[in-house]
C-alpha cells in the first residue's frame, strides 16, 4: 500500500503543476487580450473615478498595439484590428513622454479637431460643450468637508459627463490656445478639470495621444477602497470599502 502511494505522488504533483500552469496562461491571456485590472492613485478624473477604484479596462475596445503586451515588446507597429474612440469614453494609456506610464483620462477630441479652453468652457470645433450647474461635489477630508462646483458637461455626440471646477479662471488650464488634433492622434482631460495634467497643459508629458497609445477602454468599477487599505488587506475591508461603487459603469 505504502509502495502504491509513492508511485502516485509523481502523477499527482505533474497535475498539480499542469493546472497553475494552465490557470496562469489562462490569466495572462484575459489580461493581454479581454481585460486587465487598474487602480486609480489620484485625484484627476474626480468625481467620475476616485482615489482607490478598482477597474476593469477593455483591451478588444480598440483593438491591439504593443503597448497591449507586458513590457510593450516591439512585436509590431501600429494597432491591429483597431477600431476608434468614441468621443466621451474613459480610455487608458500610455504616456507619449514617458511610455512605461499608464494615464486614464477622457478622450474629448477626435484627429483632425480644433479644442480650445475659453473662459472654463471646452471649445470644440468652435462651438462651446453645453454646462449644467448641478449640486456641489462633497469631499471629507483631514481639514474637514471641501465642496466644489460640479458641472454635467455635454459633448457633441451626445456623451454627458460630470466635471469639477475647483478653481475658477485656473492660469493655463481654463483658457488655452486652440490645439488641432493631428490625424491618428487623441486630444485627452480629466474631470477634474483644475487638478488634471492633461492634452492642454504644457509640459505635462500627455499633449496629442498617438492612436498606438492606447491601451484600453474603462468598462466598469469591481473594488473600491476609500485608500486607506490596499486590496489584500482584508481585515480592514469592513471599513474601508465604497460598496456603493462595486460593479458601476464607467461612463
Amino acid at each position: 500500500m505504502l509502495g502504491d502511494a509513492t508511485r502516485e505522488q509523481p502523477s499527482w504533483g505533474i497535475e498539480a503543476l499542469k493546472t497553475v500552469v494552465y490557470a496562469l496562461l489562462i490569466a495572462v491571456f484575459i489580461r493581454t487580450f479581454l481585460y486587465q485590472p487598474f487602480n486609480i492613485p489620484s485625484s484627476s478624473m474626480e468625481n467620475t473615478l476616485l482615489v482607490g477604484d478598482y477597474l476593469f479596462v477593455s483591451k478588444f475596445a480598440y483593438g491591439y498595439s504593443k503597448h497591449a503586451f507586458p513590457y510593450s515588446p516591439e512585436l509590431f507597429e501600429g494597432r491591429k484590428w483597431a477600431a476608434e474612440p468614441e468621443r466621451g469614453d474613459v480610455a487608458v494609456f500610455r504616456l507619449p513622454a514617458r511610455p512605461w506610464e499608464d494615464y486614464i483620462k477622457r478622450v474629448v477630441g477626435l484627429p483632425n479637431d480644433r479644442i480650445q479652453m475659453i473662459d472654463g468652457v471646452l471649445h470644440i470645433n468652435g462651438l462651446p460643450c453645453k454646462l449644467e450647474r448641478v449640486d456641489d461635489w462633497v469631499e471629507q477630508t483631514p481639514y474637514g468637508e471641501q465642496r466644489v462646483a460640479r458641472y454635467r458637461e455635454t459633448l457633441p455626440n451626445g456623451a454627458t459627463h460630470y466635471i469639477l471646477d475647483s478653481e475658477p479662471d485656473k492660469p493655463g488650464a481654463d483658457n488655452t490656445q486652440e490645439f488641432v488634433v493631428p490625424p491618428g492622434h487623441y486630444f485627452m482631460m480629466g474631470d477634474n478639470r483644475d487638478n488634471s495634467n492633461d492634452s492642454r497643459i504644457p509640459d505635462s508629458g500627455v499633449g496629442f495621444v498617438p492612436a498606438e497609445n492606447l491601451v484600453g477602454r474603462a468598462d466598469i468599477i469591481f473594488f473600491s477602497t476609500d485608500g486607506s487599505a490596499q486590496i489584500w488587506e482584508v481585515w480592514k475591508w469592513p471599513w474601508t470599502i465604497r460598496y456603493g461603487r462595486f460593479f458601476h459603469t464607467i461612463g
